[in-house]
């Protein structure tokens, strides 16, 4: 990949279990750039498929419903212009992956939904998968889809 401000041609997202932050990038990604861009996602662990996440992004217009959680080491010998983390264990994971791999590597904080999984409330649920949706839509967008025109 090239120097800063370069799109890169493909693009992992990695977090703990492949079933909430990392899908809901990878669907965003590929939403937003049409296709343009080949995106993947992977979990340091298989996770299973998650409904809250399912339909929350089916809210704003996006099916994930078909995601099948995979782990990072079905990804051998795949090759990535930049990954993605969006948890410290992935990006441990991620870092190691450069080691074989010549890609880019960010890291992007991003809170776990699931930890409010133990309320009962399902609006409460809703919300917190609501808010890492749209945490990670906004930095999708603010990373791959840079405003024209001069900044200030």
């Amino acid at each position: 990949m090239g120097g800063a401000g370069e799109e890169p041609q493909s693009v992992l997202f990695a977090c703990a279990l492949n079933a909430v932050r990392s899908p809901m990038a990878a669907a965003i990604l590929q939403h937003l750039t049409a296709g343009r861009l080949r995106v993947a996602s992977a979990g340091v662990r298989p996770g299973l498929p998650d409904p809250y996440a399912v339909a929350v992004m089916d809210e704003i217009g996006i099916d994930i419903s078909d995601h099948e959680p995979a782990p990072l080491k079905d990804l051998e010998g795949e090759t990535f212009d930049l990954i993605v983390t969006l948890s410290p264990e992935a990006h441990h994971h991620g870092v190691e992956l450069t080691r074989s791999m010549p890609a880019a590597i960010e890291y992007w904080p991003t809170p776990d939904a699931t930890a409010v999984l133990e309320s009962e409330d399902r609006a409460t649920i809703m919300a917190a998968y609501r808010e890492v949706r749209d945490v990670i839509f906004q930095r999708v967008k603010d990373r791959f889809m840079p405003a024209s025109g001069p900044s200030v």
